[in-house]
């Protein structure tokens, strides 16, 4: 027979027993309270947060009908730059086209411009991934360290076949929005303005500061990026998308940094240029006739895609967007109607009780 092992020896802890402490915590002995939901609390916070609902929603909706909101679908307004960038041999020939607008009344206050995509998918996976992290942040990622990484991360935008790296890479910045659009203010038929348009300080503080990053010497971005080669669908290299300001230059270019943060949907809008306010531009857009001067060099004939511009106002709850109105008062009105429903079984329930109970005492 074999002997049992014993609990301890000289110098030995005792075996552990592998049940809780007999405490109140671990044998769950604590006092606790459990609400008792009768009918009244539950329909008082059905019709609060029904009427809630439907105060948020109503209130939403009042505040996007305001809204101004100018669409301009470009992509067939320009058909001969639309055709010419059919082929990808045309890229580097230059496409300007005009498209002219009135404006009936003036868009006072804050004007933000903004580009639109339709049917353009950045939430596609493959497409999302395609970007490195480490070179927006600036790193030196073109050592042999980094190497089998870059290639990994941004294949098949990584490198040139002559090896040369390509800045930024991957498939987003690849296909970065690159038109290029001016808008003009025609105050009478002899006199032509350009209205001043904001280009840095669009983009979010955190991506602005924290995700993208020029390399050193950040001074001199010709010398950071020398030995590089912008991605084969760019125009002008990397350290020339904002030449007259150092600050919208490089990875720490806006229009670069509102691109990469990918769209959720393959209809969506971002964010261009905002209105400058000064001169005769002070309280905003006035009423006339206007024009945009487009640089057309973003094709769209391969994925069937429409461009748009747009010309909005921004409220409290943001720009031309009535599906949170709606969903909240829809919510609301939902929940409304199943607490009067609630409240009338209660009644006819209480009704019936009470007359049982008076039927039983008599």
């Amino acid at each position: 027979m074999k002997k049992k092992a014993k609990a301890g020896g000289p110098g030995e802890h005792p075996r552990r027993s592998k049940c809780p402490d007999n405490s109140a915590f671990y044998q769950q002995r604590i006092p606790a309270w459990t609400p008792a939901l009768t009918a009244e609390p539950v329909l008082f916070i059905f019709f609060v947060i029904g009427i809630f609902c439907v105060a948020v929603g109503v209130a939403w909706i009042v505040s996007v009908i305001n809204v101004k909101e100018i669409k301009i679908n470009y992509s067939d307004a320009c058909p001969q730059c639309s055709q010419l960038r059919e082929n990808s041999s045309n890229y580097a020939k230059e496409c300007t086209c005009i498209v002219n607008f009135t404006l009936q009344e003036a868009i006072q206050g804050d004007v933000f411009m903004y580009y639109g995509l339709d049917n353009f998918y950045q939430n596609h996976r493959r497409y999302a991934i395609s970007r490195y992290e480490e070179q927006l942040l600036g790193q030196n990622v073109y050592t042999e360290e980094y190497n089998s990484t870059l290639d990994t991360k941004c294949a098949p935008f990584a490198r040139y076949p002559d090896g040369t790296p390509m800045a930024p890479c991957g498939s987003i910045a690849n296909s970065m929005f690159n038109d290029s659009i001016l808008l003009y203010y025609y105050p009478d038929a002899a006199h032509t303005m350009t209205v001043p348009l904001v280009r840095n300080g669009n983009s979010w503080w955190s991506d602005k500061n924290v995700k993208f990053e020029n390399p050193d010497p950040k001074g001199d971005l010709r010398e950071a990026f020398k030995g590089t080669r912008p991605p084969p669908y760019w125009q002008k290299a990397v350290y020339s998308l904002d030449e007259t300001d150092p600050e919208n230059n490089g990875y720490k270019n806006d229009d670069l940094i509102i691109w990469m943060r990918v769209a959720a949907f393959p209809t969506f809008r971002k964010l261009y240029r905002r209105l400058s306010r000064a001169g005769i531009f002070v309280d905003g857009l006035p009423p006339g006739n206007y024009s945009y001067n487009i640089a057309y060099n973003f094709a769209i004939s391969r994925f069937r895609g429409k461009k748009r511009v747009i010309l909005s106002t921004m409220t409290w709850c943001g720009g031309r967007n009535m599906f949170l109105g709606i969903a909240y008062t829809a919510t609301g009105a939902v929940t409304i109607v199943t607490a009067f429903i609630m409240l009338a079984i209660h009644l006819k329930l209480r009704k019936k009780q009470t007359y049982f109970q008076q039927s039983h005492q008599s």
